[in-house]
């Protein structure tokens, strides 16, 4: 748009260009307040369709997507690499009292460390931490400290969701729950308002995760937090032409999807409050799996 109003200026006498200068002014003004309103209500994106609200209690919905050609450059495993593609969403894989339970595993492990800017991670499969502007593996760097921080129900009750999210993608996509191996990266997340400090905090930057991680086939979010009573913004965006479709965070909530570019997606910023999710990625390849994290 100033490319264009620049151009016509060149060519205008000046009283036209003031005209132009009063309607970019305007028009600045307007934008900025059309992105105070929506920016007030939780929401970046002026056009949405909600898949999921808050207050909603979903046995499951699914809705299914042409799959994209992202698949075609690796190797294919029959009878699970997706053929058929799209995204799900259910409240009735994890109960609100097991996210409460699993959050609480996510709080201690945080607390051990935290970024300087918005974004931090805990993955209890590599040790990754995010402390300050960096990363450590927990399990070197606090050493035996580790047995009085997490019990080994902890990585239990771990273990146990993993599995339930695991078979809820085999049964929404009809494969067996066997063909899929969990993969890294596999992770925590705690997100608030705190300005970014380097890239590893800005989370919001739309991706596709085929392409950002090669292994992923199958993508989950198990949600830890509810949407506007926890916190304002950090809605999940699968970003379509048209409308963009929303889900609405809430603790025990498990949305997943093929891992291709017919799902690229984001998440608004969080605005205020802090949001926690455990992402939990599977693939069809043995070759890239990894094991359920243990205490000992």
């Amino acid at each position: 748009i100033n490319d264009l109003i620049s151009t016509k200026s060149i060519r205008a006498p000046r009283d036209v260009r003031k005209k132009w200068l009063r309607v970019a002014v305007l028009g600045s003004c307007t934008a900025l307040a059309a992105c105070l309103f929506w920016g007030s209500l939780g929401g970046d994106d002026g056009i949405t369709e909600v898949l999921a609200h808050r207050s909603e209690i979903l046995p499951g919905r699914f809705i299914e997507v042409p799959c994209s050609e992202d698949y075609d450059s690796h190797r294919r495993f029959e009878g699970c690499s997706p053929r058929k593609c799209g995204r799900g969403i259910s409240d009735a894989v994890i109960t609100r009292d097991e996210a409460r339970r699993i959050r609480s595993v996510a709080e201690k492990g945080l607390s051990l460390g935290g970024s300087d800017g918005g974004a931090s991670i805990l993955d209890l499969h590599s040790g990754a931490l995010s402390v300050g502007k960096h990363f450590v593996n927990l399990y070197r760097y606090f050493g035996d400290k580790i047995q009085t921080i997490f019990s080994e129900e902890d990585f239990q009750l771990y273990r146990d969701v993993r599995q339930k999210v695991q078979l809820a993608i085999a049964q929404a996509f009809g494969i067996s729950a066997s063909s899929l191996h969990l993969t890294k990266p596999t992770f925590f997340s705690r997100i608030n308002s705190t300005e970014a400090r380097t890239a590893h905090d800005e989370y919001w930057h739309a991706h596709v995760d085929k392409v950002t991680y090669g292994s992923f086939d199958y993508t989950s979010l198990l949600y830890l937090s509810d949407y506007l009573d926890d916190f304002g913004g950090g809605r999940f965006v699968f970003m379509e032409e048209g409308a963009n479709k929303t889900v609405e965070p809430r603790a025990g909530r498990v949305s997943f999807f093929t891992s291709g570019s017919e799902n690229l997606h984001r998440v608004e910023k969080v605005h205020w409050g802090t949001r926690y999710a455990i992402t939990i990625a599977f693939t069809c390849n043995p070759d890239h799996g990894i094991s359920d994290p243990t205490l000992t």
